[in-house]
């Protein structure tokens, strides 16, 4: 098959497009025929290597799969003897590591069946994300109607699957995001929309629920912006280190601020896929795809995404 390889850390140029056998599955994986996959800023650091503590999970001093990629969409080929919920042919969508490729193996646990009204490329960019946002607001943040909630980096992949979110749970919803990116999170449905770099979220405002995304507010800021007895919730960001270091400095200072900071890890289920397919099919949920780049094109993909251009997510068309 046809895979984007890299067996180096470093920049986009390490990829290269090569052909590689398919990959075996277990007893609890399908085997799927990739269509589409989702690049985002999970595949930035598993391809960098930045910062150096993601080689834990990634390998320590080379990349330990050659094959990049986690969101996928596709038709199942093939199953294990001990999947029950799939078959070939169906279409699903979910997590496939090292989907930058025409197969890919995903668990039983991982996939769900694609929403009847997207296409795969709007499918792909869906899992890593959507779970994310999912997770962060109902999991962790118990966002409900009426809350007023803020998003900071609303217009990336996470943030723009939080804002339709909180505003389908009946949030009034504030965006932060660039100036050049206001118009994409207003079409989201934000009720308001601020740029980072003109106005001061943590002024007079105050919120029920901060999803912070961006990874570069300062603990003690969030908790200026909060209610009292409002929640935090860190999620990732680009500088992982920071990300970390800002979790860990949230949950020390919680019990002494009336408020709950806090951050998680996002689990990767099939229930939290199943809960998206549902809201994607009533249209409360749409993806929102940046551009959509072929297999062969991966490295100009990532080179705009490290730019800090896309709008929403990027999607890799990979098989017809």
């Amino acid at each position: 098959m046809r895979a984007v390889t890299y067996d180096t850390y470093g920049s986009a140029d390490v990829l290269r497009l090569e052909r590689v056998d398919r990959p075996p599955i277990a007893g609890d994986e399908v085997l799927i025929r990739v269509r589409a996959a989702g690049l985002d800023r999970g595949v930035w650091h598993q391809v960098t290597g930045r910062p150096r503590i993601v080689r834990l999970a990634f390998g320590l001093r080379t990349p330990r799969k050659a094959v990049p990629g986690r969101d996928v969409a596709g038709t199942v080929v093939a199953a294990g003897p001990a999947v029950t919920r799939f078959a070939e042919g169906d279409e699903v969508y979910g997590i496939g590591p090292g989907s930058f490729a025409e197969y890919a193996a995903a668990k039983e646990s991982r996939i769900a069946r694609r929403p009847a009204n997207l296409t795969p490329e709007q499918a792909a960019v869906v899992p890593v994300s959507g779970m994310t946002a999912l997770q962060a607001l109902s999991d962790i943040g118990r966002v409900s109607h009426g809350k007023e909630v803020l998003v900071i980096g609303a217009s990336g992949g996470v943030g723009s699957y939080a804002v339709q979110l909180a505003k389908s749970s009946g949030a009034h919803v504030t965006g932060v995001c660039s100036a050049a990116k206001l118009d994409l999170v207003r079409s989201l449905g934000a009720d308001e929309v601020i740029d980072y770099a003109q106005g001061d979220f943590a002024g007079e405002r105050r919120y029920d629920l901060i999803i912070d995304i961006a990874g570069n507010s300062a603990v003690s800021r969030l908790r200026r912006a909060l209610t009292h007895g409002g929640t935090a919730v860190i999620v990732g960001g680009d500088n992982w280190a920071m990300s970390m270091d800002r979790q860990l400095r949230a949950r020390v200072l919680a019990p002494f601020t009336g408020r709950r900071l806090t951050g998680f890890v996002t689990r990767e289920r099939s229930g939290d896929l199943e809960r998206l397919t549902g809201l994607i099919e009533s249209g409360a949920v749409t993806p929102s795809v940046d551009r959509t780049y072929p297999l062969d094109q991966v490295p100009e993909a990532m080179r705009h995404l490290d730019a800090g251009k896309a709008r929403g997510k990027i999607a890799i068309a990979v098989s017809a």
